[in-house]
């Protein structure tokens, strides 16, 4: 073969699917919420996965042919979090690690996964250029207060919260003053580093090609529980439409990304809280329907989906998390010497106790129970028993969703941040 007929072949091979996605302006996603956005599920929970032939190809997508987690060649991640009031950010080629970190500022991925990591490998495997994910989660984090958007206006206390902090004696302009100071924050944050990244992507994605810029893609937002158990806030929550306030404000909350962001068509997934599955209670199941209520708003027609999160809890581990539940419990009727259980007369030693806590557990939860648990869960349920398989699933459910929204939307706009505009 001659030397130049070399040349023209390697330069065809060079400008293979390689060069044709740096030709591709980079695809933005955003991911925000509270502790299940960061994610609880650890990594030594993977195995689970494999265990349902359903899922056992998703967890093959997730490692590589050693067993390690796959790190992404195309997807990168800057991940702001934090506790105890300070915040960081972690950057890099998603792999797994980018869940919960604790509050600890280690500078390096950690052992948990949120709904990140399969998000990052469905986008992967169904797209031909590069993906840049923008996670912004703190755990204990409210819609009303912490998160409040501004179109949302200040957060004013409703009647039964007056009467509350009137019985207390507390200082209602001190009150007001705390909560005025509170309202938005978390807002403000996720906003202020989304757009610190995007005014320059390439700190994050080393080989950011800014004559293509990028293309805002997709938002995901994963919270709830604290509003869900906030009786102060919603004293109605317990019937119909009691948790109405919640689906105003999340759709003040769309409303003023997309304004914030300038991207007023921004395709929005709602992750709707699926804790406790089909075993929900009627509480939690009206809350549901309080956070997928904005997705049917005929301004939302088209761009903005409720993604059920509920078929994506393992049933199985929950009917475990009920027997720990009952254990739990009954450790606490010995302390309490409860009048109808064992110590009731209080003469139990602290041996004696441990002793009886060992039988009790040890005829409730099997041995293959038992085993079980350790495989399949890693936290409490309202971090959806830690359970990397109900993560997974919620990660690639949510990436479908706007992908689907994504090949039914119109022609999009010109790239920004490229050197074109």
């Amino acid at each position: 073969m001659k030397p130049i007929t070399c040349l023209v072949l390697l330069a065809a091979l060079w400008s293979g699917p390689a060069l044709a996605a740096a030709k591709k302006p980079l695809l933005v996603f955003i991911l925000a919420g509270q502790s299940n956005m960061e994610g609880h599920a650890r990594i030594e929970t993977f195995d689970y996965i494999g265990d349902d032939p359903a899922t056992a190809p998703l967890l093959r997508q997730m490692r590589n042919a050693d067993g390690t987690p796959r790190v992404c060649e195309r997807v990168w991640i800057s991940y702001l979090t934090g506790g105890g009031g300070q915040n960081f950010e972690l950057t890099g080629r998603l792999t797994a690690g980018f869940g919960s970190l604790d509050g600890r500022n280690t500078g390096k991925p950690g052992r948990k996964i949120g709904p990140e990591f399969t998000f990052g490998l469905t986008l992967d495997a169904a797209l031909d250029q590069p993906v840049l994910l923008i996670k912004t989660a703190w755990g204990g984090k409210s819609l009303h207060t912490d998160f409040r958007p501004p179109s949302a206006g200040p957060y004013v206390f409703n009647e039964t919260q007056l009467a509350n902090l009137a019985r207390r004696g507390r200082d209602l302009a001190a009150e007001k003053a705390k909560k005025a100071s509170e309202t938005g924050v978390y807002y403000r944050l996720m906003m202020e580093h989304v757009k610190k990244v995007l005014a320059n992507p390439g700190r994050v994605v080393p080989d950011y090609d800014a004559a293509q810029g990028y293309e805002l893609a997709g938002f995901v937002w994963l919270q709830g529980w604290n509003d869900m158990v906030d009786g102060d806030v919603y004293p109605e929550r317990n019937k119909p439409g009691g948790y109405a306030a919640y689906s105003e404000v999340l759709a003040h909350f769309i409303r003023d990304v997309r304004k914030d962001l300038g991207a007023p068509k921004l395709p929005f997934v709602i992750g709707v809280m699926g804790v406790d599955g089909k075993q929900a209670s009627a509480t939690m199941r009206e809350f549901r329907l309080a956070m997928a209520a904005p997705a049917r708003l005929p301004e939302f027609q088209g761009n903005v989906v409720a993604v059920e999160t509920a078929p994506f809890w393992s049933e199985e581990l929950g009917a475990i998390d009920k027997k720990h539940e009952k254990v739990r419990q009954m450790r606490y009727f010995l302390d309490s010497k409860h009048k109808d259980y064992a110590n009731a007369d209080g003469s139990m030693t602290e041996e004696q106790k441990r002793e009886f806590m060992k039988k009790y557990e040890s005829e409730l939860i099997s041995p293959a129970e038992a085993a079980l648990w350790k495989r399949g869960a890693s936290n409490a349920g309202y971090h959806y028993l830690g359970c990397a398989k109900t993560f997974a699933l919620m990660g690639r459910a949510f990436a479908e969703s706007l992908l689907q929204m994504r090949s039914a939307a119109p022609a999009q706009p010109p790239p920004q941040g490229s050197s074109g505009e």
